[in-house]
């Protein structure tokens, strides 16, 4: 079970990681908070964006969101979003908040619910404690302060509400986890090896626990580096890039993108980020 272990260590890893954020330039005032230990295995952490938009006028976020499933507070209602197969949009107005938490493969079988029945989705969620203890938290002046309270309250719910995962929702977390950091995860096989089993079992993990196919999150996980990488290093060319992230040839790399994020790499290393 040391795999476990070591990939438990990475699940508490730097929540300022802006993966998935496509134009940071653009973000609301947004926070990642880590889950408390005891719940690492659940939540990876939670996120917290609050904004105030000029009457008359929108904030476009664009994400390509992490291959998981998030919970999500908002002042009118408790939402459960399914993984996303493509880039999330959503145009922001007006003065708002929302508190979400990133959930581990295992808090969704914890959950009950069918990722595959989540897949681009977002459903509500009947959580009326949850949402009021929330909703109190983030109603306070002192924005710090509210970010604490309602981490500490949406953690409250999760320790009472999720169960402690199996032996194998674990090894769907492992199977997640080293996706998500070893870039030389480019196969399925690889990832069987890495975790002593069978590509088979890989597979069912992914449909059982995360709701899209273990190729789907490789290739997830490589474009939200790749797009990081864009921006933080502007002139590393395109074939290095791609063959740091275990790509045959940028060819390849710009085909992911493109299907994926609707442009190039080249047009998002022009663009106002």
């Amino acid at each position: 079970m040391k795999i476990y272990d070591n990939l438990r260590k990475g699940a508490m890893g730097d929540v300022e990681d802006l993966r998935g954020i496509l134009y940071p330039t653009r973000l609301p005032t947004f926070h990642r908070e880590p889950a408390p230990a005891e719940l690492a295995e659940l939540i990876r952490w939670f996120w917290i964006p609050r904004w105030a938009i000029a009457p008359g006028r929108s904030s476009r976020q664009e994400v390509l969101p992490f291959p998981a499933s998030n919970l999500v507070v908002q002042p009118e209602m408790v939402s459960i979003a399914g993984p996303t197969t493509a880039i999330s949009r959503r145009d922001l107005t007006g003065t708002g908040w929302a508190v979400g938490a990133l959930l581990r493969p295992a808090a969704l079988a914890s959950l009950g619910i069918d990722p595959q029945a989540l897949r681009d989705r977002e459903e509500p969620l009947d959580e009326p404690d949850l949402h009021a203890a929330v909703c109190a938290a983030m109603g306070g002046p002192e924005e710090s302060a509210a970010r604490r309270r309602a981490v500490a309250e949406f953690s409250s719910w999760a320790r009472v509400r999720l169960t402690p995962p199996d032996d194998e929702a674990r090894l769907a977390n492992a199977m997640e986890e080293l996706i998500s950091t070893d870039r030389s995860m480019m196969r399925v096989e690889q990832v069987a090896d890495a975790l002593h089993s069978s590509p088979r079992t890989v597979q069912r993990l992914a449909h059982r626990y995360i709701g899209v196919p273990p190729l789907a999150m490789i290739r997830r996980y490589r474009l939200q580096e790749a797009a990081q990488r864009l921006r933080e290093e502007p002139q590393q060319s395109l074939a290095d890039l791609a063959a740091d992230l275990g790509y045959a040839d940028h060819a390849h790399l710009t085909r992911d993108f493109r299907t994926v994020l609707g442009f190039t790499p080249r047009g998002y290393r022009g663009s106002d980020q």
